[in-house]
């Protein structure tokens, strides 16, 4: 059974912002932000210390730890 571990597509839209936008921010491909929205992969802790930043969201607020 897969996890949904972290939130990112939720916060995505609740900011509305596209996964485009966070790739361009980060400076990375867009699939790999469409990746961690699928939750087939994770972003590494530094980065999601950067995404917390750039959508002004405490890093918890992109997590599930019900999910753990």
């Amino acid at each position: 059974m897969k996890k949904n571990i972290n939130r990112i597509k939720v916060v995505l839209v609740e900011k509305q912002r596209t996964n485009k936008w966070l790739s361009e921010q980060l400076n990375i491909a867009p699939s790999t932000v469409s990746k961690w929205c699928t939750n087939d992969s994770q972003p590494s802790l530094e980065t999601l210390m950067k995404i917390s930043v750039l959508l002004d969201v405490k890093t918890d607020d992109l997590l599930r730890f019900d999910e753990l």
